[in-house]
Parts: C-alpha cells; sequence; structure tokens
C-alpha cells in the first residue's frame, strides 16, 4: 500500500489535523511540540548519541541486529530488562530532566482531567527513556512494552521524517489494529488499557523531515516510568 493510498492523495490539500484517540487510553496530539522544542531535542540527541554508553546497535537473543539504533537514558535497556551499565561497560547516561518535564506535560495535556482514570497517570515519575535513530529503511516489529515493573503511560515523541505507526491490540500481533501516520512534532502517549497494546514501526517515509532540523531518518524518543528503585 503506497503512502496515497493509505493516507490520500499527496497532491491534495492536507487536511488539518487534530487530537485523536485511537484506542481507549492512547492520545495523539499532532505538532506538540514547535520548531524550536524540535530542533532543541535533536541537538540534545546528537550529545546523547556520543559514546560512552551512546548510541548502538541492538543484537536480539535469536543473533540478529535491530535496524534501528538506540541509546538508554537513566536505565539502559536490553532485551528483555534494564541495568545500569551499556553494552560496553560504561555506566549509562542520566536521564535528563528536560525530558521528566516534556513527560509530565505530555501526559497532563493527553489525559487532562481524566488523568485519575488511567493509571499511574496523575503520579507520573519517568525515570528511562530510549532515543531510537531510524535510517532510512529501518523499522520495528511489533512489541509489548513490558521491561518496566510499573503500568504508568508511555510519552513518545516523533522527529524527523514521518513514519507508520502500528498500533495493535493487547493480545496479539495480528488484528485489529491502526495504522497511524506519525510526523515531526507529534505526540503520542499509550496508557490505560493501550499500555500493553502491541506496536511497531511498519515503515519510514525519506526525506519527509524539515530540512531545517539537519536530521536525515527518524528520531523517536520515548519516555517511561521504569518502577525499579
Amino acid at each position: 500500500m503506497i503512502q496515497g493510498e493509505l493516507f490520500g492523495d499527496p497532491s491534495e490539500p492536507a487536511a488539518p489535523r487534530g487530537r485523536s484517540e485511537p484506542a481507549p487510553g492512547a492520545v495523539l496530539l499532532p505538532d506538540w511540540l514547535d520548531a524550536d522544542a524540535q530542533l532543541r531535542l535533536v541537538a540534545a540527541c546528537r550529545e546523547w548519541a556520543c559514546g560512552p554508553a551512546g548510541l548502538h546497535a541492538v543484537r536480539m537473543p535469536t543473533g540478529g541486529l535491530m535496524s534501528v539504533r538506540m541509546v538508554s537514558l537513566g536505565w539502559h535497556w536490553y532485551p528483555y530488562g534494564y541495568r545500569r551499565t551499556a553494552d560496553d561497560g560504561a555506566p549509562v547516561k542520566p536521564f535528563p530532566p528536560l525530558l521528566g518535564n516534556l513527560a509530565r506535560r505530555a501526559v497532563a495535556d493527553a489525559y487532562g482531567e481524566r488523568a485519575a482514570q488511567i493509571a499511574g497517570a496523575s503520579s507520573y515519575e519517568p525515570d528511562t527513556a530510549i532515543v531510537n535513530h531510524y535510517a532510512h529503511g529501518a523499522r520495528m516489529g511489533l512489541h509489548q512494552d513490558r521491561d518496566e515493573r510499573t503500568d504508568a503511560p508511555v510519552v513518545s515523541l516523533s522527529l524527523g521524517d514521518t513514519c507508520v505507526f502500528r498500533l495493535g491490540n493487547t493480545e496479539t500481533r495480528t488484528r485489529p489494529w491502526t495504522d497511524l501516520e506519525l510526523r515531526s512534532g507529534d505526540l503520542l502517549v499509550f496508557g490505560g488499557p493501550a499500555r500493553f497494546a502491541y506496536h511497531g514501526v511498519v515503515r519510514t517515509l525519506a526525506g519527509t523531515a524539515d530540512p531545517a532540523l539537519g536530521l536525515v531518518g527518524r528520531l523517536n524518543i520515548t519516555v517511561r516510568e521504569s518502577g525499579l528503585a
């Protein structure tokens, strides 16, 4: 299925993009990050990507390498858990206040007065983040975020190239699912009934990033509350 078939004829004027809730507990806020905020985050990601404990490819237990490269902050994620040291043996970089403040605001903006009805939303205290870099052709298979010891919401920020994000169900990797277009600056929060939904990135749309970002590919920042001591 080509982009035009999935998201409409690109030659026609784009329809306004507004807040949506693609699944119970999942909230998409388009253009949540303005241009300046995106530039600041891209610059921060470049710093976080530097070694030691920098950007790396993850080897799965099956032996294969993920096509996405990542860097962890606060806690180092590995398949399937968290620890305080990165794959190169260096201490993981600290979780930055910048992301903590953004994530708390994101959860508040997503749920508003409903926060008390979403597990972990009203007392959200994120302490870890994963920055994923999708080079052209990179993707991520459907998976659940189950390595945290809490059901508090996950905050996802998109930068750079647009992607097709697949939000599935909580039981299997098969249908039903919903395909979403995530553009640079978009915020997706998933908690409550959607917290353990299978999700992944089907593909990125190369060359769709604003050249002003100076970014090739896509960056995705996911912020979480680990529940770890």
